[in-house]
């Protein structure tokens, strides 16, 4: 394989989550770490501000005897929950971030299973978390987020900060973690089966954090929007921007995204491909109904003509556009699943920089993600140069399942040994996706291992490549591809599409538009027949389709 040399940024390279915050105090005091609204008012929060409420809500917690406890937090994105994030962080305890629309039985399940000591909540849990406030025994303070007043267990976050930031420091302070136990336990919202505890341990975060800004950097202020209780939120970005000290600027709600990106002027944000595609068909539909979609494309051509020769002017060409995302964006981060390379040619086209990566959850969550100066959407980018990686038992076409060894790998899954061995062998974590890496050393990735279809000629066929084309059609909200007319030995004869349409269509009309989006792709990649849904496809908390619960439908 070619030796491609990449350029990586330098990167002050920490130990812990101390070291990160001792290097904030140090470099950036006085910089403006978090801004956000209280109503309709933006308030500002420096780096020395954040730090002084992280000690005294850990100094309260120390008092209390939970400087070590198991802390849950359970709510909406805001800065009193990343502060209560960093405050367990940096004590000798473990954080369990909580999905905060998972129904009322598992939230019971997880607070249990974990063990958490603590948790952190939003008002709407409070009479659901009273209710079952007995069947909580291992539960010694519950610290609500909007609570004014302390009832018995159930505590103010604010009077807890101001208890604390009267209370000696010192106890919280000289709290030490070893680097390789667990400090984060994430419970994984799979498209299938019960959630799985990913022990995530200091050194996995901190290696993220610094190996992954080599590769990719942020800028001076960024937009967070994507849950918190996800790793490619809480490690990715809100850990990220920390340590290249940013300004963060919290959004409220996924309704105020393109309001908010006018009000906070972001240079980069953090998104899942889904808010990608809403993005572009919004622009895309708002140039249509202006009457310039061919006025829009001969500026492209113009403008990657002035590229061609060394003259770049997207930014003033396509002011129009850039002006609905604050006028100040150079860089779209996307993850959490794979991107249509057409996504990243509109916004390279606009002068935005696409940056796509792969990453999962039992990676802490990042492996790898393209080279801001080397990038290629139709990739997932270069592995972090603190893990290696290989493509087991490779195809003719070198397309195997990646494997994953390294700094960033987990340490298994909470209190299981058995599930932990089917995936860790040898030291290499087995994904359960497919890919290869090609020529330049970036991974491709194809589709999920449990996901890949087997015709009967012996093809695999892997269904997230076919829908990313089915997806680029208008009308086309949701797809599942699957295998039909299976045989003897389980292989389909024929692929079909299921469809959710955002406008009423024929099945005749549907298939021949696919086939159409599809013409590209190889005859036995073809679909063969289409059903149109109802209604949509159920998904998980994080908006992913439950693949194999659909197919019952």
């Amino acid at each position: 394989m070619a030796k491609v040399k990449y350029n990586y940024y330098e990167v002050p390279m920490v130990n812990s989550v101390e070291e990160m915050i001792d290097l904030a105090l140090k470099e950036a005091p006085d910089k403006i770490a978090y801004r956000y609204k209280v109503g309709d008012e933006i308030h500002s929060l420096t780096y020395s501000a954040f730090i002084d409420r992280v000690y005294s809500l850990g100094a309260y917690l120390a008092s209390k005897g939970q400087a070590d406890g198991r802390i849950a937090c359970l709510g909406a994105n805001s800065v009193s929950w990343i502060i209560s994030y960093f405050t367990a962080l940096r004590s000798s305890g473990v954080f369990i971030p909580l999905d905060k629309e998972l129904p009322e039985k598992d939230i019971i399940h997880l607070l249990n299973d974990s063990h958490a000591s603590v948790i952190f909540y939003d008002e709407r849990y409070e009479e659901m978390l009273k209710r079952n406030r007995e069947a909580l025994s291992g539960i010694k303070l519950f610290i609500g987020f909007d609570r004014e007043e302390n009832d018995g267990d159930f505590i103010s976050f604010l009077k807890a900060r101001k208890e604390g930031k009267e209370l000696d420091k010192a106890p919280y302070l000289a709290c030490k973690s070893d680097p390789d136990a667990m400090k984060m336990l994430v419970y994984t919202s799979g498209t299938t089966g019960m959630s799985k505890g990913v022990m995530l341990s200091e050194t996995n975060l901190v290696s993220c954090v610094c190996y992954g800004l080599q590769v990719s950097t942020v800028y001076d202020v960024g937009l967070s929007l994507l849950p918190y209780s996800h790793t490619y939120e809480s490690v990715a970005d809100l850990l990220v921007s920390f340590h290249h000290h940013s300004t963060l600027c919290i959004n409220e709600s996924l309704i105020a995204v393109l309001k908010n990106l006018k009000v906070y002027q972001p240079e980069y944000v953090y998104i899942v491909p889904a808010i990608a595609e809403m993005l572009v068909a919004r622009i895309k539909r708002e140039i249509a109904s202006k009457g310039m979609s061919d006025m829009f494309n001969e500026l492209v051509a113009k403008s990657n003509g002035l590229r061609k020769m060394g003259i770049d002017k997207r930014k003033e060409i396509f002011a129009f556009i850039h002006e609905n995302f604050g006028g100040k964006l150079r860089k779209i981060v996307c993850g959490g699943a794979a991107i249509r390379p057409e996504i990243g040619e509109f916004f390279d086209n606009i002068g935005i920089s696409l940056i796509n990566g792969y990453g999962i959850t039992e990676c802490s969550p990042l492996v790898c993600a393209n080279n801001d100066a080397a990038n290629d959407y139709h990739t997932a980018g270069i592995k972090l140069r603190c893990i290696d990686w290989r493509i087991d038992e490779p195809d003719s076409d070198g397309i195997g399942e990646i494997c994953i060894k390294g700094k960033t790998v987990m340490l298994g899954y909470y209190n299981q040994p058995e599930l932990t061995a089917e995936v860790i062998k040898d030291g290499w974590f087995y994904t359960g996706d497919y890919g290869y890496i090609n020529d330049k050393e970036q991974l491709v990735i194809c589709g999920r291992k449990k996901n890949v279809i087997v015709l009967d000629n012996g093809k695999n066929i892997y269904p997230e490549e076919i829908e990313g084309y089915i997806q680029g059609i208008d009308f086309v909200s949701e797809v599942i591809v699957s295998g039909e007319d299976n045989n003897a030995s389980g292989n389909a004869k024929a692929l079909i599409a299921e469809v959710f349409l955002s406008e009423k269509r024929t099945p005749g009309e549907v298939l021949r538009s696919i086939k159409d989006a599809c013409k590209e792709l190889p005859i036995y990649k073809q679909i063969a027949k289409v059903k149109i849904r109802d209604n949509e496809f159920e998904k998980t908390t994080s908006n992913k389709i439950k693949r194999f619960i659909s197919k019952k439908k």
